[in-house]
């Protein structure tokens, strides 16, 4: 039977992801979202797992994973490896055994989720390929992110390899580089979008339209959501180097930093340019202004959207990202203020990813319809589908 069809099947005009049918593309669409959620669900176990302080309790690193210490001695020869590590003698001294077991197991179950989900994904894959129910275009987009998936392994050691290193002075903290655990978080967030779009183009390859201005009315929402999904991405992306920092455990105040509104130091590093990655009040700083951007050009999304004539679908996902966008702001606050507690710096991570996981689906909703559909719609949407809707 054929692996891979080689192009992408025609269905009246229509380029299909999958072929063999409905069936076929249900399959797909539920293993591909369920390792969306499945990568969703690796973000926020590394998120607990850093705020715990966990990410350095493995000392060592193999790419296939070993089985855990299962007796005494191997636990007292793990215990004695993380002793070594400069974590241990700045900041965990006189540590218990019994602590470094929690520590340790949260470290190990975030590798072996990992290791989990590329099996989890990799058996599937293969039994589509063998199958034929996958196109090479798709074939290619999936080999992609699962080689973008394992080159995560080798990033996450490489951030971890940083924090087993001796700080520059004795009064620092040992921790990972902030532009290593950045890479490492933007990499689970691209081969989290890139999942969750291909889900989504699986199991919807027309986007939701009505009527010829339903359509108009998406083309204008698209472009609008375009940006509003960078400021968004990059928002996302500076948290990471807030965590980096450990920036959220300095001026847990708001909206003020402190007893002013921007500190005097963020320009203190030379070059100018390492404030903006490395200098603890800079990075808040800019957290702070993408966050209250990002909700700002959500508002204004939903404002200029709210009177035009749009698919109920693309209305009631606006009022949901912007609902979301507030919660997650609330979040950031309140975990601010709070001095970052684990439940609130976990749900503040997972809010991240749902709010660009709703501009996603938002973005994918407001698409072009292709030719053969924009020949069979109406020039306006009828009452009754407007009622149904």
């Amino acid at each position: 039977m054929s692996t891979v069809a080689s192009v992408g099947t025609e269905k009246e005009g229509l380029k299909l992801l999958v072929t063999a049918g409905p069936r076929a593309q249900k399959m797909v669409g539920i293993w591909l979202f369920g390792s969306a959620a499945w990568v969703f669900s690796m973000v926020v176990l590394g998120g607990v797992t850093r705020l715990t302080r966990s990410g350095l309790s493995m000392t060592d690193w193999k790419f296939t994973g070993r089985l855990p210490p299962l007796s005494d001695e191997e636990w007292l020869e793990e215990f004695e490896k993380y002793k070594q590590s400069p974590e241990y003698k700045r900041v965990n001294k006189g540590m218990s055994i019994e602590d470094f077991k929690f520590i340790y197991w949260m470290e190990y179950a975030h590798r072996m989720w990992g290791r989990a989900l590329g099996v989890m994904f990799a058996l599937p894959f293969s039994y589509f390929l063998r199958k034929g129910y996958i196109t090479l275009r798709l074939g290619l987009r999936l080999s992609a992110l699962f080689a973008l998936g394992a080159g995560q392994g080798l990033i996450g050691w490489w951030m971890v390899k940083s924090g087993l290193e001796e700080p520059a002075t004795e009064y620092v903290q040992p921790r990972v580089s902030p532009h290593r655990l950045a890479a490492h978080l933007t990499s689970a967030f691209v081969i989290y979008s890139g999942l969750f779009w291909t889900a989504l183009s699986v199991v919807m390859p027309e986007p939701p339209a009505g009527s010829l201005a339903w359509v108009k009315g998406a083309a204008k929402v698209k472009r609008l959501a375009i940006p509003v999904s960078l400021i968004v991405g990059i928002t996302a992306i500076s948290g990471a180097f807030v965590a980096g920092n450990d920036a959220g455990r300095a001026y847990n105040t708001f909206p003020k930093m402190g007893d002013s509104w921007i500190p005097d130091d963020i320009f203190d590093m030379k070059p100018v340019i390492r404030n903006f990655f490395e200098n603890t009040s800079t990075v808040q700083l800019n957290h702070r202004i993408l966050a209250t951007t990002a909700l700002i050009s959500i508002c204004g999304l939903w404002w200029a959207t709210r009177k035009l004539d749009i698919h109920p679908a693309i209305k009631s996902l606006v009022g949901s990202t912007l609902g979301m966008a507030a919660l997650q702001v609330t979040l950031g606050v309140s975990t601010l203020l709070s001095y970052v507690p684990v439940s609130l710096g976990t749900a503040h991570q997972a809010g991240a990813l749902t709010l660009l996981t709703l501009m996603l689906l938002l973005n994918h909703t407001v698409r072009r319809p292709s030719m053969a559909l924009l020949k069979t719609l109406p020039q306006v949407a009828k009452t009754c589908d407007r009622l149904a809707l």
